[in-house]
């Protein structure tokens, strides 16, 4: 799941005002078409560069005119539901796929799908396309930044302790990781520092490098959650780094991310797993001299794969100008711009051609190597195709992992909870 740390710079925007920034109509009969866009970007580096590609837009297309409206994820979901039921929403609309079956099959999505320009389409994988893609077979979204779930260690600590730091060419399986986790623990750091406080999702992303689906049958009128070796692997492993090799740090169970970065800085954790965008707070917190690096997405028995839920633009079924709106986005995310975007938010672009302007512009220094390498590793997964995702996650899935994490129930009883807590959200 994206990340949902909103700084006091990016003001929460109303419903009353998101429903209310514009009319549909242009301005004047004869004037110039008139675009409303909602962004939900949130960083200083991000705002800009999307503001400047709108400004951009504008200059360049005085008979197509964009208005940048500035979301907040905290309220968005919300926010968008009261304008689509006042016959009012923005024309484009910055979101994640994850929430695009809910709103395509209410009809507030426009189908892109003869919309989309051929070279647009061609430039990103078929499995990222999946994530926007509906039942119907309708495309409702155009994907176009994504995260993965790497670590970042302290390289000195890996040098003191002879550990070569491993390549996308050859990353650390889970057993290489928990090995390197005992190496690096002593009496003054811990290996590891895993931030549980919201574990499910990147718990169940992580399950899918050992086939771990979680959810079966979404296909068929009746899934089924279900806890088999697949999804017993990665809470397993972290479980016996806390209590088993005493590894990972206990106290990092209620943190956040971010919340680990004082130990990590202090020498107290040696490695911290999480999102790719955490490179950036290494960048402007580190302290002078600090050495550090990021690590590939860990291996299982099934690859590095990982779930991509990726942001998206949408073009809601209300607009005026389909096609206006697209031209627009055509423009937004030529690869340049996609790459632009990408740099701004840390994260990585979906275009492969967007990905290779990154690597030149950056060097692939700050670990922009092994962000756009781990982009192959992304695809859509089985919890993402189905509504009650979200309802389960939040009050069986997310209670059960914190319990099990904190050494309260067994991994037997863990599957147990999940899986009887997915047949009752399930079965309504």
């Amino acid at each position: 799941m994206f990340r949902r740390i909103m700084v006091a710079a990016v003001a929460a925007v109303t419903a009353a005002s998101l429903a209310a920034c514009g009319g549909g109509d242009d301005a004047a009969e004869g004037g110039p078409v008139q675009l409303r866009f909602l962004s939900l970007a949130w960083q200083e580096e991000s705002v800009a560069a999307n503001r400047a590609l709108v400004d951009e837009w504008n200059a360049a297309h005085p008979d197509i005119q964009v208005e940048y409206i500035q979301g907040d994820w905290g309220s968005v979901h919300d926010q968008l539901l009261t304008a689509f039921e006042g016959g009012d929403p923005a024309d484009v609309i910055h979101y994640e796929s994850a929430a695009i079956p809910s709103f395509a099959q209410r009809g507030y999505l426009a189908d892109l799908t003869d919309l989309i320009p051929a070279d647009l389409r061609a430039g990103i994988d078929d499995g990222i396309w999946q994530t926007v893609t509906g039942g119907d077979g309708g495309v409702y979204g155009l994907p176009f930044l994504l995260e993965s779930q790497v670590v970042i260690a302290n390289k000195t600590l890996l040098d003191e302790a002879g550990i070569a730091v491993p390549t996308p060419e050859d990353p650390w399986s889970w057993d290489e990781y928990q090995a390197a986790a005992r190496t690096l623990t002593d009496a003054d750091t811990f290996g590891a520092a895993w931030p549980l406080d919201s574990p499910t999702n990147a718990v169940m992303n992580l399950s899918l490098a050992f086939g771990g689906q979680y959810f079966y049958g979404v296909d068929s009128e009746q899934p089924q959650v279900r806890f088999t070796t697949g999804e017993r692997q990665v809470p397993r492993r972290i479980h016996e780094m806390l209590y088993t090799d005493r590894t990972a740090a206990p106290e990092a169970l209620g943190m956040s991310s971010t919340d680990t970065l004082p130990g990590f800085f202090a020498g107290k954790y040696a490695t911290v797993p999480g999102g790719i965008w955490l490179r950036q707070q290494m960048v402007q917190q580190a302290p002078e001299g600090f050495d550090w690096v990021t690590l590939p997405p860990l291996a299982g028995d099934g690859g590095q794969t990982q779930a991509a839920n990726p942001q998206t633009l949408s073009i809601a079924a209300q607009s005026e100008h389909p096609q206006e709106a697209m031209r627009f986005l055509e423009f937004f995310l030529a690869p340049q711009n996609m790459a632009t975007l990408a740099e701004g938010d840390w994260l990585i672009p979906t275009s492969d051609a967007a990905g290779e302007l990154l690597l030149r512009t950056t060097g692939g220094e700050n670990g922009w190597d092994i962000a756009v390498a781990s982009a192959e590793a992304l695809t859509q997964a089985p919890f993402q195709q189905v509504d009650a995702y979200s309802e389960w996650k939040t009050r069986i899935a997310t209670p059960a992992f914190q319990r099990y994490f904190a050494n309260e129930i067994s991994l037997d009883e863990l599957g147990a909870q999940l899986e009887q807590g997915g047949e009752d959200v399930l079965s309504r």
